[in-house]
């Protein structure tokens, strides 16, 4: 798929919601702002309304931080109320990319009753859900190995895309730093509990229809244009 058909336009006709799925690193946040291009939809990530609650200092923030840095899912009863906040957002109504959200099938039955209160373009819209596939081991390669630039923002991967100059930014040459929760011990507690928590969550939505799993592993190119062709036609059976 061309360049050009990836990004162009977005439609007049409302996108509806549409859910993220894939282990820490597989691809989640490339494959959402991808669709942000195109559909002109916001990009709910959970991490970012967890961030920025916990900078803002909010109550909620408070008592989720020492859960987040800890490696753990942050509770229910801390999370459901910060993302329906977000949802109910006027930049949501013609849909919205869930990128981390819901993690468990309790906070999907929770989604589930939320959007039957929901309108996309004046009318009902079943999520569509994307499994991104992708094995432990280059997961764990992954997350560990992230490094980024505290200066220009660049980021690098130790195992997939290091830079020139071995701990140095390519454009900058300053000193690469990696996040706190990218610490292996970190990396590995969030990826038993993905395990735990979250891959019930394939069955619970692949028997509720539109349901669709990638290979995260091939080429960000082939995922990028499998993630288009499944919106397309999910869009399309909901017309």
């Amino acid at each position: 798929m061309s360049a050009d058909v990836m990004t162009k336009a977005a439609p007049a006709t409302a996108v509806g919601p549409i859910i993220l799925l894939g282990g820490p690193g597989a691809g989640k946040g490339t494959q959402a702002k991808l669709m942000v291009a195109r559909y002109h939809i916001p990009q709910i990530s959970t991490g970012d309304i967890l961030r920025d609650n916990v900078s803002r200092g909010t109550e909620l923030g408070r008592q989720a931080d020492p859960i987040m840095k800890s490696g753990g899912l942050v509770f229910d009863e801390l999370m459901l109320p910060m993302v329906g906040e977000r949802l109910n957002q006027p930049d949501c109504d013609r849909g919205f990319i869930l990128d981390g959200f819901p993690r468990t099938v309790g906070q999907a039955s929770w989604l589930d009753t939320y959007l039957e209160t929901r309108s996309f373009g004046g009318r009902h819209m079943a999520p569509v859900v994307i499994n991104i596939k992708v094995g432990y081991t280059q997961l764990l390669q992954r997350l560990t190995g992230r490094r980024s630039c505290p200066v220009d923002g660049r980021i690098y991967n130790i195992y997939f895309q290091p830079p020139k100059n071995d701990g140095v930014c390519d454009s900058c040459g300053t000193q690469l730093v990696q996040r706190e929760d990218d610490m292996e011990e970190v990396i590995s507690k969030r990826l038993h509990a993905y395990e735990a928590r979250t891959l019930p969550l394939v069955d619970y939505y692949r028997q509720k229809g539109l349901f669709y799993e990638l290979n995260g592993e091939l080429t960000p190119e082939q995922v990028k244009a499998e993630t288009v062709t499944v919106i397309e036609k999910a869009v399309a059976v909901q017309a």
